[in-house]
């Protein structure tokens, strides 16, 4: 049988591709955490490692196994959060990840309301990607993450999303009333991946494929390289919300990201988790078409 501790272990090791590091991770020894590793190896009947010098690396059982066994400690730790969560409000914590043009307008709002209703409610915030949060989300090292599609997006099995609303996306550049059309040449700003899966839906709406020129998920930076005349980019309503730098302009394309509540697994969400999803429902109700 497949022991918690032991499969903890391998994610440690697979995670930081050491036995000395894993081994600091988790306050163990050494010595304990190779026999920790021997020990799912005869369980399993699997070899899971293979010594390489004085270090190790995975088989690909041992990939396998590992890839399962974050899932499961996440999982496990989440479980526990919402255990205490179910207690009560007064002493609940939920982590949540968004990306940062929701994290600097939507999240902030919501925060503020949790504040004043459950001010025993614990809320810990992460600035990350959409994908990243959902990876998160999915191995249990949060519990809720507020994330972007367009049109088309498929939904991931396991998550359930909340619809918040929709952020209309607009055209930066140096010209007011400025088409995307015109600039079917010219050199784009770019961002994480699904923010250029974004600006190509967007693009091909107009009839041609961007060329990215730049790289950037910051705001500000986006908005600098555009006065600057670096390129072109799109940015979402509430990016422009949270910063707006004179010199640039903006011109909504007709395309709207969709925003969502992200949670994994089956309902109903614990208490404390609920309680985060409806004040997130009300700040995007102000915010958002």
């Amino acid at each position: 049988m497949l022991n918690l501790v032991h499969l903890k272990v391998l994610a440690a090791v697979a995670r930081h591709g050491s036995v000395t590091e894993a081994a600091r991770e988790l306050h163990y020894s050494q010595p304990s955490v190779s026999h920790h590793l021997s020990r799912l190896e005869a369980a399993t009947g699997a070899q899971l490692v293979q010594r390489i010098g004085r270090g190790i690396r995975l088989t690909p059982e041992g990939r396998l196994l590992a890839h399962r066994a974050a899932e499961i400690v996440g999982r496990v730790d989440a479980a526990a959060t919402e255990l205490a969560a179910q207690v009560g409000l007064q002493a609940g914590l939920v982590r949540l990840a968004a990306n940062a043009s929701t994290l600097a307008t939507i999240v902030p709002k919501a925060a503020a309301a949790l504040a004043r209703e459950h001010p025993g409610l614990q809320l810990s915030l992460v600035d990350e990607h959409p994908v990243e949060a959902l990876r998160m989300l999915r191995h249990g090292e949060i519990d809720v993450a507020v994330v972007f599609s367009h049109p088309g997006s498929p939904v991931e099995e396991g998550f359930r999303l909340r619809h918040l609303g929709a952020d209309p996306v607009h055209l930066i550049s140096r010209k007011a009333g400025d088409r995307l059309e015109n600039h079917r040449d010219s050199g784009w700003i770019g961002g994480c991946p699904r923010c250029q899966e974004e600006l190509g839906a967007v693009c091909a709406r107009a009839g041609f494929s961007p060329r990215i020129a730049c790289l950037s998920d910051d705001m500000v930076v986006v908005q600098s390289l555009v006065a600057a005349g670096a390129g072109v980019a799109i940015l979402p309503g509430l990016a422009l919300e949270a910063h707006r730098r004179p010199g640039v302009h903006a011109t909504e394309t007709g395309f709207r990201r969709r925003i969502h509540a992200a949670t994994y697994g089956e309902p109903p969400d614990p208490p404390a988790v609920a309680a985060v999803l409806a004040a997130l429902t009300d700040a995007a109700s102000g915010a958002l078409a």
